[in-house]
């Protein structure tokens, strides 16, 4: 079964599954390759046999499309090369992936997504002037959904792409009317929380949360231990509020206080080499950062509790009627622990003209 591609030509079910697994490759180096994105590489030798493959590494390091041909060595001559990301063509701190393409024989290239970058952008281009078969712009919902997607949006956008986090009951409440909040989730999706700061490069909240409930905003693992590789904690304190004890600010893991404006202080993260966030401020930021059009994606913890009054997980948006409604698409429901994870992303304004008509 094939499948016509964006820029012409035609890829068969292997070379879609080989795709996917690029895919999976880059997801599990998401959070270590900014400001490079998480790209997955394979390759497949003259018979369509895998014989390589590999992710970016972190920054200075191979890109995925190196890492994949040094593995496949000889057998890459003649054989295809498939990438989650188009191969870039230029001298950065390291060589253009085009060059060592071109070096190993490759004759067939495959790739999800195209480069937005106009720096590293083009390197399908020149693999066609040099005789290499090249189909590009492949499974481009599922290019968005993965975290190649997330890299890709910051780099559209020019600053970092943002998931949002909250847990709630099925209520609503963030924390019970006399303020506590701990714990509303279970162990389980507690622990899962440390899986996605692990997938970003830094994690947002403000100072009522620094204020309130003196978050770490670490890593650990499953024994509870600092893992190695920390985040940069973020705290938006406009005021300077937040106090010099705070656990955000110890010697366990970066930080960064802001007192600029929201979009100032994006775009500083962004140039610092930032490209997605976890924010898990409470209400009062993830307002802020919805009403700015900010959030790009939205994981939320549903507890299976009820508490009747407390903060909600949102404040007013000025929406006054159901018509004007934020509409997200589910992508991913599940159990963990005893509660509910929903990841979403906001609905085209085709989509969410749709949910408004059927409902």
């Amino acid at each position: 079964m094939n499948a016509r591609a964006d820029s012409g030509g035609e890829i068969d079910a292997s070379e879609l599954e080989s795709l996917r697994r690029c895919l999976a490759i880059g997801d599990a180096a998401a959070g270590s390759t900014s400001p490079n994105p998480p790209v997955g590489a394979v390759v497949l030798d003259r018979s369509g046999q895998l014989v390589g493959g590999g992710a970016t590494q972190p920054p200075g390091k191979a890109h995925a499309e190196v890492v994949a041909l040094i593995q496949a060595g000889s057998a890459a001559a003649g054989g295809t090369l498939i990438a989650s990301l188009e191969p870039c063509a230029h001298h950065g701190r390291t060589g253009p992936c085009t060059e060592a393409i071109l070096a190993a024989g490759i004759t067939r290239v495959v790739f999800g997504s195209p480069d937005p970058n106009p720096v590293a952008g083009g390197g399908a281009e020149v693999l066609r002037t040099r005789g290499i078969d090249v189909v590009g712009g492949q499974l481009h919902d599922e290019v968005r959904r993965s975290a190649l997607g997330r890299w890709l949006t910051a780099t559209e956008l020019g600053r970092p792409h943002v998931t949002w986090k909250y847990a709630a009951t099925l209520d609503g409440r963030v924390a019970a009317a006399d303020g506590s909040s701990r714990w509303i989730t279970s162990a389980p999706a507690r622990a899962d929380v440390h899986r996605l700061r692990a997938e970003v490069d830094a994690v947002i909240v403000g100072s009522g949360t620094v204020l309130t409930d003196d978050p770490h905003l670490t890593i650990r693992n499953e024994s509870g231990e600092l893992v190695a590789a920390q985040k940069v904690r973020v705290v938006f304190d406009r005021r300077g509020r937040i106090p010099s004890d705070a656990r955000v600010l110890d010697q366990s893991a970066p930080f960064f206080v802001s007192r600029d404006a929201l979009p100032d202080a994006l775009s500083a993260l962004y140039e610092g080499g930032v490209r997605a966030v976890l924010l898990e401020g409470g209400p009062t930021l993830a307002t802020a950062f919805l009403e700015a059009g900010y959030v790009d994606r939205v994981v939320g913890y549903l507890a299976p509790a009820l508490l009747g009054a407390g903060p909600t997980v949102v404040g007013d948006l000025g929406i006054t009627g159901i018509a004007q409604a934020l509409r997200l698409v589910v992508e991913d429901l599940r159990l963990v622990g005893a509660d509910v994870r929903v990841t979403a992303v906001f609905a085209s304004q085709e989509k969410a003209a749709e949910a408004a008509t059927e409902e």
